[in-house]
């Protein structure tokens, strides 16, 4: 990276979100996502560093990694949220349980665990490059010690800090057999948190002598692991820094993680356009601060052009020095030195062999209670309730959910959370199944259950006519519904969503004797 400008030095400091999808009218979120004028704009002209991607299949993200490669100045750091395997962001990949089921399989057999995490990692990191991403923003090292922690949640792998050490460093232990580059999240903790910090800026209190003894402790394991990067927290912890948000500030990022911990990798701050830190400054204050606070890399600044301007008007004021930019650049560029550039074969797509282990995990995870399986009726309901319908991609007229109960005489009414009130007061008059998808996720606003939900599910399930009920997601969601299940009722849980997940509870709630062909996508 010789000879740039302070203008394009300045840009491969900035990542910006866009879509996966390759046609302007497919843009789903145009508040976050840049057109393709203004992409290749950014990439060309200003020098942007990287993209973090969002939507479409693996088909569709090989070509775009391609395109938007062919576009920039400098090849990019292209990024994507795959906590839970690339089929989590883009179709046709494996698509793992989240982390917190991993956890729930250590409880019995942590040896185990760390197998699974280790190819999960693995798994992860080739179907990545494959398609052209070359950075996993994972693993999740939050300790999820708040039951009622709203956006970490199942992201995390569990409350206990050592077996997250021990988890997520087997992540990352599978994702160093490629070169790729991998990330943990969020620094210094975000487990123990009550508020989601893409709404607001949650508040932690603890001293550090408990920060040291179990927020800190994934981190230790990640950095003596070489990590590559290190996302921050959006949020006050008192004990660090009463005034700034840890994404900004200079106590936490440069004299805790950089000074103290002994961390020389990317520090990259988490999406500056979440309400955590957005609301705590002006967009042209927040991108100089992070800068000064010791961040390395700014992603989805509001506006990637006004960071640059108001970073290059810092440097003309002496607030920042070019050599502090320098230092960042130096990080960058030895981090992009060490990526492959993908060979787009899709030859380590969703194999056979990757499908086995999303399903080991599966059902290794899975809590189950079947005394008599679901009988067959002639008419019944199957009432699945999901958080959002219109942002449900676990779940259509094909998936098994819907499928094998109608084979007995469920047929399916889909409801979101907020309309389940309508059973309330309505007569069943018939023989029905319950089941519910529900999970900790990012602007969601609260890991439980409303007190209206409350009042009808609890109504639900002390109805004559229930014949078993299924819970995904959340565990704490299915701690609550299995203290008022009726002695017998068949009851299963599943950390997964996806349609594997749905096919094995169901099969084993229903009794049916066929195996899964896992290879094939086949669930009847």
């Amino acid at each position: 990276m010789k000879n740039l400008s302070l203008q394009e030095k300045i840009g491969q400091l900035i990542v910006v979100r866009t879509t996966g999808y390759l046609f302007d009218h497919q843009i789903r979120y145009p508040a976050w996502e840049a057109n393709n004028q203004q992409l290749q704009t950014w990439l060309s002209e200003y020098n942007i560093g990287g993209v973090i991607l969002l939507g479409g299949s693996c088909a569709e993200i090989a070509q775009r990694t391609k395109q938007l490669n062919e576009w920039a100045k400098t090849p990019l750091l292209v990024a994507a949220d795959i906590e839970e395997g690339v089929g989590q962001r883009f179709t046709g990949a494996s698509w793992f349980p989240p982390p917190m089921a991993l956890a729930q399989i250590a409880k019995k057999d942590l040896a185990l665990a760390k197998k699974c995490a280790e190819e999960m990692g693995k798994i992860t990191a080739q179907e990545a490059l494959s398609i052209g991403v070359n950075w996993i923003l994972a693993p999740v090292v939050d300790v999820n010690n708040n039951p009622d922690n709203p956006v970490i949640n199942v992201r995390a792998f569990g409350d206990n800090p050592g077996v997250v050490r021990e988890l997520s460093s087997a992540f990352i232990r599978g994702t160093q057999y490629y070169p790729i580059l991998n990330g943990a999240k969020h620094f210094p903790g975000h487990g123990d948190t009550s508020t989601d910090s893409h709404l607001d800026l949650p508040i932690i209190n603890h001293s550090r002598t408990r920060l040291e003894a179990i927020e800190l402790i994934p981190f230790q394991g990640a950095i003596a692991l070489g990590i590559d990067a290190i996302m921050t927290a959006h949020l006050l912890v008192s004990a660090y820094d009463n005034q700034n948000p840890a994404t900004l500030s200079h106590a936490i990022l440069t004299k805790q993680l950089r000074e103290k911990m002994g961390f020389d990798g990317l520090i990259v701050t988490d999406a500056l356009i979440m309400g955590g830190v957005a609301k705590y400054a002006p967009p042209e204050k927040i991108a100089v601060k992070a800068l000064q606070a010791g961040a390395d890399i700014l992603l989805m600044p509001e506006n990637p052009l006004v960071a640059i301007n108001s970073i290059m008007e810092a440097v003309q004021r002496g607030e920042i020095t070019e050599s502090r930019i320098d230092e960042s650049l130096q990080r960058i560029a030895k981090a992009k030195a060490k990526l492959s550039d993908g060979d787009f074969s899709f030859l380590q797509i969703s194999t056979s062999t990757s499908q086995e282990v999303v399903n080991d995990i599966l059902d290794q995870s899975n809590q189950i209670q079947v005394f008599e399986g679901i009988k067959k009726v002639d008419q019944g309901i199957n009432i699945v309730v999901v958080d959002d319908l219109l942002n449900c991609d676990f779940l259509d007229r094909q998936t098994p959910a819907i499928t094998i109960p109608a084979t007995f005489g469920y047929h399916a009414q889909v409801f979101d959370q907020r309309n389940l009130h309508i059973w309330e007061n309505q007569p069943i008059n018939q023989p029905f199944i319950l089941q519910v998808f529900i999970r900790g996720n990012p602007f969601r606003g609260s890991a439980g259950l409303s007190a209206i939900a409350l009042t009808t599910y609890t109504k639900l399930l002390q109805h004559p006519e229930i014949q078993g009920i299924i819970v995904y997601g959340s565990p704490y969601i299915k701690d609550w519904f299995t203290k008022q299940l009726k002695p017998n009722l068949p009851w299963g849980f599943s950390y997964g969503q996806m349609a594997i997940a749905q096919y094995i509870l169901s099969q084993k709630l229903f009794q049916i004797s066929e195996s899964l062909d896992i290879s094939k996508g086949n669930f009847l």
